[in-house]
Parts: structure tokens; sequence; C-alpha cells
């Protein structure tokens, strides 16, 4: 068993392993990020690891990893500054600082519609997971399609993502965000497509528009980063723009 436990180790040290990899954008400004972020906020980071690499290729996305922000101090107990909740390939669900993600792209997605109370209660759902590990058979499964990039058709990809061991104690980034939205019931994204679907006809859409939906939530073990950027549930906020953006101010170079 120990020794289960130091491969297992190997390879998520293996596999976290920062490499020289440009992002598709420039990094937001770390003073805006700070100044615009709420509790309750996902952060969605576009990596620059080797597991980065195979979850932005099977997901046939920007975003690698997702943390929540639960606010500063929110423990006296944490490290100075620390206000994201994620987890991490090798030191599992801990919490961290703005200043990891700093030099690289990222993205903010904001629920929709909660009240602080709320908000508070999915960031102390998150923070009660610090110390859970990290799912380490997601990281086997994802290392069997890191080396070589494998021809997998688009339509399969996401399914090499339905994965997990399953255990409680065991988490991964977007797992755990998605179980601390799950303990208010907030909705992140559908089963599939056909669940939510509006009809054009007429007569029943005003009934829609006024009427509780149904909602078929996708397990949060098959949730990836990906999903709360395209969920409808959650706004993208623009640090620039949330701190005053005015074109008039640019100096061009040219």
């Amino acid at each position: 068993m120990h020794q289960t436990a130091l491969v297992d180790c190997g390879i998520a040290a293996y596999l976290s392993k920062e490499l020289d990899i440009d992002g598709t954008a420039p990094p937001s400004n770390p003073l805006h990020l700070q100044t615009t972020l709420r509790t309750g906020d996902v952060l969605l980071v576009e990596g620059n690891t080797r597991i980065s690499g195979a979850i932005k290729y099977l997901t046939q996305s920007t975003w690698s990893h997702a943390a929540l922000y639960v606010g500063m101090n929110f423990d006296p107990s944490a490290p100075e500054n620390h206000c994201l909740i994620e987890a991490d390939t090798v030191h599992g669900v801990r919490s961290t600082g703005l200043e990891k993600f700093t030099n690289l792209h990222t993205r903010i997605c904001r629920p929709i519609g909660l009240s602080e109370q709320e908000c508070a209660l999915v960031a102390r759902a998150a923070i009660e997971k610090i110390g859970h590990q990290y799912d380490l058979r997601n990281v086997f499964d994802l290392a069997r399609y890191l080396l070589p990039t494998p021809p997998v058709p688009t339509r399969f990809r996401r399914q090499l993502l339905s994965l997990g061991s399953g255990d409680p104690t065991r988490a991964i980034c977007s797992t755990l965000i998605a179980q601390a939205f799950e303990s208010i019931r907030y909705p992140v994204i559908a089963l599939d497509s056909a669940s939510s679907k509006t009809t054009t006809d007429s007569k029943s859409y005003s009934t829609q528009l006024f009427h509780p939906q149904r909602f078929k939530p996708k397990h949060h073990s098959l949730l990836t980063p990906r999903d709360f950027d395209v969920s409808p549930y959650f706004a993208i906020i623009k640090p620039t723009v949330e701190c005053g953006f005015d074109f008039r101010n640019l100096e061009w170079i040219e």
C-alpha cells in the first residue's frame, strides 16, 4: 500500500510539472482581478502543466483548472492572502492565493442571483473539503491519453473524462466546486441539451418564461472546468471592463 502511494505521488508530480507554454490570451491585471472577484465566483485557469494539456485537449477547451473564490481572511488559521479553494494534483484540496495564477490566462464565472448568505454557504462547503486528496484515479486515466496525443474523435473526448474513483474523500477541481454549488441546489449544467430545450410555440413560450423549469443536472463527477464557462447559469465577468476600461486612455504603439 505504501509503495502504491509513492507511485501515485510520483505520477502526480510528473503531471503537475510546469511547461513553457504561451497562453491563448494575456493574463488579467492582478489588481483588477483582486478587485473584481466576489465570494462564490469560479476562477477558470488556462494552466501550463502536463495535466493541463491533457484536460484542454480532451475537453476541447481553453480551461484546464478551476478554483472557487471564498474571500480574504476566510479562516484565521489560513495563510495570509489565501482566498481561493482548489483541488491540486499533488497537495489535494487546499487554500491558495491569487498570486499562484498571476501569469496565467483566467476567466471569472459568476453565479447569477445568489444572496450573500448563499454565496457564503457555497464557500463553506468547499472550505470544509480542505485536506481531502486529489482523485488520482482521474490522473491515471488522463495519463493514458497524455503521450502520445490520442487519435480520439471529438464526440468521444468528453466521455473520456467521465472518470474518477467515486471516493467522497477525493476530488478533482471541477468536482469540488460543482459539489459546493450542489449543496444549495444551484445548477451548473444540464445532463444534456435536450433536457433544457425551449419550445418555439408562442402559446407555451410565455408559460416557460414564468413557471419553474425542470432541470436534470449532470453528475458532479462528470463536470469539467469548461462547463462553468458554457453554463447558462454563470455570467462571464471581465476584470478590465469591471474596473472602468476606457479606450481613450490607451496609448497606441505604431
